[in-house]
């Protein structure tokens, strides 16, 4: 191993590849349950379900406009980091690396890999103790493919998702031509469109973009894309727009199969719906489904975070040694390992989930910020010399990041408690910036590193 100025990123990545691994990060498990939550909320009114589900799906695809110009402009490892780094400050930037390193990023993965056991154990006993053991091979695995090689991570995260958004799409589609529901859809729009109409497809809106969440991530892996300046705005935005198909699909087949008033009442709306047309059987295809979902939000994790902290510690605000590259593998390897070490920790102390729900809110700060990011950053790229522009500036940004505030304002007042506690942990990564800034020594300015090639 060596330091960067050895061993470097390797800009392996094409269109395909970024197309896939938003789609494969994003889709997890909230396609399979958020849905029948947002009947509930929304009275069970099909259209109002499916009009919040759309824009939802628009406010975030409005989100991937606007980083498809930072990423095509800054086509750096570390993403969003970066663009808050270079807009408002290397604090801002850091807090943001230090929550997802806890727990956003490490929750995320200790909660799959907890998942993926329990789903596991659906087709075959397990023991408490075997169940752990699952979870703990399956980072395992994962981190060693990621070790391995980026194109080896990026192949195998292609397979996975083509697998499973095919599986989901084939689902949808035999839930719409089987299922009986539609003869009981009932009123399809609410009898006057009054105040609690409103905070009603609001509170949904929440839960609707913590299903959406997840694009974010393939910005940490601009650094590894080639030709970014063309290759990164369409993939973003493909990928975006094909995950609100996907879903408003999934919807409509969750509706033909139950009918909205039963969708409604579910907890467990996707394994209700099958089981409508497909019986006892269903359950053990389901969760075929969800393993595989699982594995690749999983990997498409593994493949784009450590990427944000090889660039913390290429700035020399975090461990030195995650800024180290194979040069034999061009992997972050170090940056790899402590991630996935760190989730494994999470995932056997159990304490994980109380931890992500505290500090996952938390996020949507930093993302609205990376959406404000483009007027500052706009300042100083001529418009000659933008390979990307957003469409519909200034408005677009400014609409994602109104909506990243709804969802922090709603979560302070419905879960203060929980919500300050979040912010309180992110906080305390302020001394720690200032420790590791102190301890570094003299490098580079981080905007001049941002601007070096990768290669």
């Amino acid at each position: 191993m060596s330091a960067t100025g050895g061993g470097s990123l390797r800009r392996t990545l094409g269109f395909s590849d970024l197309v896939l691994l938003t789609l494969g990060t994003v889709i997890g498990s909230g396609i399979f349950l958020v849905p029948g939550v947002v009947l509930k909320q929304t009275d069970g009114r099909l259209g109002l379900a499916l009009l919040v589900w759309i824009v939802g799906g628009v406010l975030s695809f409005l989100g991937a406009l606007t980083y498809a110009e930072l990423g095509a402009s800054r086509p750096d490892a570390g993403g969003l980091y970066t663009y808050i780094r270079d807009a408002f400050g290397p604090l801002p930037a850091f807090l943001y690396g230090w929550a997802s390193f806890l727990v956003i990023a490490s929750g995320s993965v200790a909660t799959l890999a907890v998942a993926f056991s329990s789903y596991l154990g659906q087709l075959v006993p397990l023991s408490p103790a075997a169940a752990k053991a699952i979870s703990l091979a399956m980072i395992l695995v994962i981190a060693a493919v990621n070790i391995r090689g980026t194109r080896e991570s990026a192949s195998m995260e292609n397979v996975a998702t083509a697998m499973k958004v095919g599986a989901l799409l084939l689902m949808s589609v035999a839930l719409i031509a089987v299922g009986k529901g539609w003869h009981n859809v009932g009123p399809v729009w609410p009898d006057t469109w009054n105040g609690s109409v409103f905070v009603a497809a609001g509170t949904a809106m929440i839960g609707i973009l913590w299903a959406y969440e997840g694009w974010q991530y393939v910005t940490f892996s601009a650094g590894e894309t080639r030709d970014p300046q063309r290759v990164f705005p369409r993939a973003i935005a493909v990928a975006t727009f094909a995950l609100v198909l996907l879903y408003v699909i999934a919807n409509v087949g969750y509706i033909a199969a139950l009918g909205p008033a039963a969708a409604a009442r579910s907890d467990h709306v996707a394994a209700d719906a099958m089981a409508a047309i497909l019986g006892s059987a269903s359950g053990k295809l389901l969760s075929a489904l969800v393993l595989v979902s699982i594995f690749s939000a999983t990997n498409g994790l593994m493949l784009t975070a450590p990427r944000l902290y090889f660039a913390m510690a290429r700035d020399g605000v975090f461990f030195k040694q995650l800024a180290r590259v194979s040069e034999r593998r061009g992997t972050p390897v170090a940056a790899i390992v402590s991630l996935a070490v760190w989730s494994a920790v999470l995932a056997l102390s159990g304490t994980f989930e109380q931890l992500l729900t505290y500090v996952v809110f938390a996020g949507w700060i930093f993302y609205g910020l990376g959406a404000l990011a483009v007027f500052p950053l706009r300042k100083r790229v001529a418009a000659a010399d933008r390979p990307y522009s957003t469409p519909g500036y200034p408005v677009t940004p400014l609409l994602f990041a109104a909506s990243a505030a709804l969802l922090v304002l709603n979560t302070l007042r419905e879960r203060p408690t929980q919500a300050l506690a979040g912010l309180g942990v992110v906080i305390l990564g302020t001394p720690a910036f200032y420790l590791w800034r102190a301890r570094s020594t003299a490098r580079p300015s981080a905007l001049a590193i941002s601007n070096q090639p990768e290669d």
